[in-house]
């Protein structure tokens, strides 16, 4: 089964919906800089209303160890994905009390080998690289290198996924996940739930085919 990942949650309404819509894995983006964040406060309040089979995911970009372990232990936190250039020393002491998805900026120049360097994460998400943003950008990433990748990993495919090109995404990288912010927002930090619940039926459809 290809997972769903909605990220950018910022309120409880759109949580709600993208757990009634059938998602697997909810984002909750703690980047001061990003304009879907999050604080801790409010995330405290939204994720007690997470099922046990909905998985809550705390985005954070070369935040301090320190910090991401605390909101970790206060939030109860899944996984956790580092989103920045953090190293692969970061990457496993992590991955010591929680499983670590390490995002990537795929530019045309990326090697896949460096996937080598990080054997402690437990999945790759590949996003569009875009200078002096660290995701949530609307750009389509290399679905060729995902591909590639997801021959031999978990691949979390994100960046510029939408209702119309998510079918053709599953079927041509078949990855582990998928990833989806602005992609099914009205406005930055604020879903579409006819679109979010639209998105997770072509993610289904595409696998029965």
């Amino acid at each position: 089964m290809v997972r769903v990942k909605i990220c950018g949650i910022t309120n409880a309404a759109d949580a709600l919906a993208a757990i009634e819509a059938g998602a697997n894995l909810l984002g909750f983006n703690f980047y001061p800089k990003s304009p879907r964040h999050i604080t801790e406060a409010i995330a405290a309040k939204i994720r007690p209303e997470l099922p046990k089979k909905v998985k809550a995911v705390g985005i954070f970009v070369n935040a301090p160890l320190a910090d991401v372990a605390a909101i970790r232990k206060s939030l109860k936190l899944d996984v956790v994905q580092l989103h920045g250039d953090e190293s692969p020393e970061t990457v496993a002491e992590i991955a010591r009390s929680v499983p670590v998805f390490k995002a990537f900026r795929i530019e045309p120049e990326f090697q896949l080998e460096t996937l080598d360097e990080f054997p402690e994460a437990f999945a790759f998400l590949f996003d569009a690289a875009h200078t002096g943003q660290y995701g949530g950008t609307g750009h389509s990433t290399d679905w060729d290198a995902a591909r590639r990748a997801a021959l031999g990993r978990r691949i979390i495919l994100a960046g510029g996924l939408r209702v119309e090109n998510v079918a053709a995404a599953v079927r041509i990288v078949r990855p582990y996940a998928v990833d989806v912010a602005s992609g099914v927002e009205s406005k930055p930090g604020k879903k579409d739930h006819g679109r979010l619940r639209e998105f997770i039926q072509e993610v289904r459809r595409a696998e029965r085919k």
